[in-house]
């Protein structure tokens, strides 16, 4: 949304997900839960969705990155040459990150080596002022991991909407970021004005990943899904 407003066309959508038979995964980088809704988008958004399993671990930890054999990130290079070959048009590369310099610095690197543009327009934002402001402009997005103290499966499903004034006592009380960057929460987008459909989750299944009495991680396997015209 941010690239539309600021004048760029969409040329299409990528994906990192997890190998076949995984939920979750123990990434830097990239969210696994939810990968199951994740094809939904290409008809959602209408645009052509490339996907690239994730084989890699992370290996370079450090805060600079170097080309690293069977790291995470190079999964994401492949992911982006294989894009660009298909779409040699394609010129930037949007990413989320907030706050996670190990994920821009990385995201950064291998847009250098593709002579690819990265843009981070949530980069370095006021958490609660952006919070506000993808519910105000229509996101509808649904927590679907939670891993925070004060969170627990109750709060699975809840939209950023209802979630918000639990968000905001968690992070007044004890410091959680309200956008979860912290890793608090995972999300999964079922609608926003970007949508040609907005997609239903039909059937999940909670899934208690860490029975930890101070901070459970509990998340939602999506099991049913469809879309619906608007």
């Amino acid at each position: 949304m941010k690239c539309v407003a600021d004048g760029h066309e969409i040329v299409c959508l990528g994906n990192l997900h997890p190998s076949q038979g995984l939920q979750e995964i123990d990434s830097y980088m990239y969210q696994s839960v939810g990968h199951d809704g994740v094809g939904y988008y290409a008809e959602a958004f209408g645009l052509p969705l490339y996907r690239q399993e994730i084989t890699g671990k992370p290996l370079n930890v450090g805060s600079d990155y170097d080309v690293t054999n069977d790291d995470e990130v190079e999964d994401l290079f492949v992911l982006l040459k294989r894009i660009v070959q298909e779409h040699p048009d394609v010129e930037a590369v949007s990413a989320g990150a907030i706050l996670s310099s190990y994920q821009k610095v990385r995201v950064e690197h291998v847009c250098a080596r593709l002579g690819l543009k990265p843009l981070c327009y949530l980069w370095e934002r006021n958490q609660q002022e952006l919070l506000d402001e993808m519910i105000t402009a229509g996101v509808h997005a649904v927590l679907i991991k939670v891993a925070a103290m004060g969170l627990s499966d109750k709060h699975l499903g809840l939209s950023l909407a209802e979630a918000r004034p639990t968000l905001q006592k968690l992070s007044d009380n004890y410091g959680v970021h309200v956008c979860g960057e912290g890793g608090e929460y995972e999300s999964f987008v079922v609608d926003c004005p970007l949508f040609k459909k907005r997609i239903s989750i039909d059937e999940s299944e909670v899934v208690a990943h860490s029975e930890d009495p101070f901070a459970p991680v509990y998340y939602l396997k999506l099991v049913t899904l469809s879309l619906h015209n608007k």
